[in-house]
């Protein structure tokens, strides 16, 4: 119960809330867990509700019509994802599915609609999630569309080296197919560009585990989008 607390005090969406508002809200929430690779909803289902995740990984994505998966975001602990569609009253317009066994918090539409009604700072909270989603979304719409893949994988290695304890060094979370779909390629280009990048002396490729040798050129890789 206090893991779960914590993990709910520590993302946007209840930021700044009170412990006695957060219990409060915990109590609406209903303990979902999946095994890896279990589907938690496909696009097109009604947005019932949203979920937080509380242990283990979700990745959101889409599947064009010849089949190809493209993979949106992947979310860990702490992230809340499915909250969108849920307060536009629409339905989900993409696939949310386990990458590992996972405990997921699952909050009812109508009970926490209910809830910021009765508190403006959870109304406020929301518009500044939704607010951030949208950003979120533009950012990788222009990573897709403008940039060539370097630059896209550069990019996220930024984005990842300024997550971690030591930007330096970088451990994958996830497999290389996935990140290829993450960044709209295949895993063959990604790993050419890796190679490349590798013999650049821009990074270090060992398995998961990425070390940037020269944050510089990956920033210019990044802001560029171009290997010479």
């Amino acid at each position: 119960m206090e893991k779960i607390l914590k993990i709910m005090a520590n993302i946007p969406l209840f930021n700044g809330l009170p412990e006695n508002q957060l219990r409060q809200i915990k109590q609406i929430a209903i303990d979902k867990f999946y095994n890896k690779g279990r589907t938690i909803f496909s696009e097109g289902d009604e947005g019932k509700g949203f979920y937080i995740v509380a242990d283990g990984k979700v990745k959101i994505y889409k599947v064009s019509m010849d089949g190809k998966e493209q993979i949106l975001h992947i979310y860990g602990p702490g992230n809340p994802f499915g909250e969108v569609p849920v307060f536009s009253g629409e339905n989900f317009p993409a696939n949310a599915q386990t990458l590992l066994k996972s405990h997921l918090l699952f909050f009812p539409r109508s009970a926490i609609i209910n809830l910021i009604t009765e508190n403006p700072s959870l109304a406020m909270n929301m518009m500044a999630v939704l607010a951030m989603r949208l950003r979120e979304f533009t950012v990788q719409i222009e990573n897709l569309s403008l940039k060539e893949v370097p630059g896209r994988l550069a990019t996220y290695l930024v984005y990842l080296s300024k997550e971690e304890e030591y930007p330096d060094k970088i451990s994958l979370s996830i497999s290389k197919g996935q990140l290829a779909s993450l960044l709209g390629t295949i895993p063959e280009t990604l790993s050419r560009i890796l190679t490349k990048m590798n013999q650049y002396r821009i990074i270090e490729v060992d398995g998961r585990d990425i070390q940037i040798l020269d944050h510089g050129k990956l920033q210019e890789l990044a802001e560029n989008g171009k290997l010479n």
